[in-house]
């Protein structure tokens, strides 16, 4: 994972703030928020969006950052994502696309990364289809390889969008979850708006 929030000045201002957005959701799927960013949530701008459900998910996601304490979003974090065995809610993404193996989707992907100069950095566990990592792909091909439109889609299409209300009603309605309920309705509306963007194209 890379780290939240590494800004672009390059880019126009409305990539920075999808790469952003890519990168915060990556950060907090792939780790329970610290202090320090549950503060920097609760203290960010509105979203100014014609689309008054990722502004409204926004706000209800920096209330819910601004009640948080650490600990108890790491507990929570844990015990729904991480748990003993068996995870309660998945964020690997073949859970929510395929029925059976995720052997096939994994080679497909990780051929699909070789193929954009990407691949599992060293040291690194987790298998490519966890949302974190997902997401954090999607914000290097915003803001560090700056890919065409068309391919940026092309990946989205094919890794994320199947799996995005799924795995976002699964994380919402867990009996485990609190502050990542908020988090979840502001990541299916950023990636609602998303493929509504590239269905543009």
């Amino acid at each position: 994972m890379t780290e939240f929030l590494q800004f672009v000045e390059a880019l126009p201002p409305e990539e920075v703030a999808r790469a952003n957005f890519y990168g915060l959701l990556g950060r907090l799927f792939y780790a329970p928020p610290d202090a320090a960013l549950l503060e920097a949530i609760a203290g960010a701008d509105d979203i100014e969006a014609e689309d008054g459900g990722i502004g409204a998910a926004w706000q209800a996601m920096a209330r819910a950052a601004a009640q948080a304490h650490p600990d108890a979003v790491r507990e929570e974090y844990e015990n729904a994502f991480v748990g003993t065995g068996k995870a309660p809610v998945t964020l690997y993404t073949s859970a929510y696309t395929i029925r059976y193996s995720n052997e096939v989707p994994l080679v497909a992907l990780r051929a699909e990364l070789a193929g954009l100069g990407l691949g599992r950095r060293e040291g690194a566990h987790e298998p490519e289809d966890h949302i974190a990592a997902l997401c954090d792909i999607m914000r290097h091909l915003v803001a560090e390889q700056k890919r065409d439109l068309h391919e940026q889609a092309r990946f989205f299409r094919r890794w994320i969008a199947p799996a995005t209300e799924p795995l976002c009603n699964a994380i919402a309605t867990h009996g485990s979850t609190q502050f990542y309920k908020p988090v979840a309705r502001f990541a299916e509306a950023f990636l609602r708006l998303e493929q509504s963007a590239f269905e543009m194209l």
